[in-house]
């Protein structure tokens, strides 16, 4: 894993700082957890809660999980998306 950039930050409510970055894998971006500095596993994209908790529409992590909300959500998949479709261009040679 090939970490690129931070693409948010924010502080838990256990006083934690969990960021999410970008990271190359496999010559794939994809979005990994980082909680307190330590790497969580987890999904490699934000997940949909069902039914979502009040301003928590989404997860990442698997303990400790995170709550995003559909905001924090749609920038890591637009930052995941925005840095894979430069590499498709590129594999297509325009």
């Amino acid at each position: 894993m090939i970490f690129k950039r931070t693409i948010l930050s924010k502080m838990l409510s256990n006083g934690l700082k969990a960021d999410v970055a970008l990271v190359k894998e496999d010559d794939i971006f994809q979005a990994a957890l980082y909680v307190g500095g330590r790497h969580i596993p987890g999904p490699a994209l934000p997940q949909a809660l069902d039914p979502p908790k009040g301003d928590i529409t989404h997860w990442m992590g698997n303990r400790p999980s995170v709550g995003l909300s559909q905001v924090e959500a749609e920038k890591i998949l637009r930052e995941v998306t925005l840095e894979n479709s430069v590499i498709q261009h590129r594999k297509l040679g325009y």
